[in-house]
């Protein structure tokens, strides 16, 4: 898969996207209820993320698992433990913690679903802009207390637009749960 990584800075040790989630999107107009329509093209890991979350397409999880595998081997961070962003949405089967229980089984490192966990609903994130992400997002999430003490974590999420809740979580891993190093992959990430 062809990717375009691009480091990202914030509260962890050192993070990157995978690549753009989207290439392009031309407006088309409204359709017969007033709803804008566009014309999109998503990058191929884009695309795959799209079918999984949105189409429920089980065979996207492997091929996005294994992109995201090849970059940690490539950029060796040493992380001890891989922990996916807790979902903003309730949904049957929670697309992230598929591909991060995928991206654990390939790299041969445990996966912490349960430790971190979001303590307050939060409205969805992918409408609001900077400031109000990071009002939404403060004192949304827990970690347990020192959880991972000395261990050096890879936070993994699906969509990088702000940095707003991998922050938040970063902080918290670091300050509430005795991680020693936090690395953040995100991956995709908007235009803007």
């Amino acid at each position: 898969m062809n990717l375009n990584p691009q480091r990202v800075a914030g509260s962890w040790d050192e993070g990157f996207t995978l690549d753009r989630h989207v290439q392009s999107s031309e407006y088309l107009g409204e359709n017969e209820y007033g709803h804008p329509q566009f014309e999109t093209t998503r990058t191929e890991l884009g695309e795959l993320l799209f079918r999984l979350k949105y189409r429920s397409d089980q065979a996207a999880v492997a091929p996005i698992a294994q992109a995201a595998a090849d970059f940690v081997k490539k950029w060796n961070p040493h992380v001890d433990v891989i922990v996916p962003v807790p979902p903003s949405k309730a949904r049957q089967i929670q697309p992230l913690v598929q591909i991060t229980e995928k991206v654990g089984g390939l790299l041969h490192l445990p996966v912490e679903t349960t430790s971190v966990r979001k303590v307050k609903a939060m409205p969805e994130l992918k409408n609001l802009g900077h400031s109000d992400r990071v009002d939404a997002v403060a004192g949304a999430h827990a970690v347990d207390h020192q959880a991972f003490v000395g261990r050096r974590v890879l936070l993994l999420d699906d969509l990088y637009q702000t940095g707003a809740t991998l922050n938040a979580i970063g902080r918290l891993l670091k300050e509430s749960g005795g991680a020693s190093s936090v690395f953040a992959l995100a991956l995709t990430r908007a235009r803007s």
